[in-house]
């Protein structure tokens, strides 16, 4: 089960693409990135009417940043390519849960529900940029014999 779809992750991966402030074509997108071109065109189409993407038409067009990397966040993708973003459907309020209601609240809704400000609360901790910038520790499943080993990875 993925929490986040595939669109959303494609998303990140073409501002990725672009952070380098440049002009791109979508084939220049999917072949630094290792997006299927069938998904590029629409993801960069959803980026761009949120604001994030800006496109250039005409002979030697493509795509570029509407915005500075400092000025947006990952929850800001994930709102452009989803718009909307539920740990469970339950938690959708256009689609009510006939287990949680005001009179009778459901112990699980509320736990998923603070999961999921939770989870919102940490898309929206830092700019793109910041996470672009870091260094990020990631643990290694240890080896049998093996000390519990991490690697430093850059993002």
């Amino acid at each position: 089960m993925a929490l986040l779809t595939r669109e959303c992750d494609y998303g990140v991966r073409t501002i990725r693409a672009l952070a380098d402030g440049e002009k791109k074509t979508v084939g220049e997108i999917c072949k630094i990135e290792d997006i299927p071109f069938q998904y590029t065109y629409k993801i960069s189409k959803k980026l761009e009417h949120a604001g994030l993407l800006r496109s250039l038409r005409g002979r030697g067009g493509g795509y570029q940043l509407a915005k500075s990397l400092d000025t947006f966040t990952l929850f800001d993708i994930v709102i452009a390519i989803d718009e909307r973003l539920f740990l469970n459907e339950c938690l959708d309020k256009n689609k009510p849960c006939p287990r949680h209601t005001g009179d009778d609240p459901c112990a699980v809704h509320l736990e998923l529900e603070r999961l999921q400000n939770l989870l919102i609360a940490e898309l929206q901790s830092k700019t793109i940029q910041e996470v672009m910038s870091q260094e990020i520790e990631v643990p290694i499943a240890p080896e049998s014999d093996a000390e519990e080993p991490s690697i430093v990875a850059a993002v």
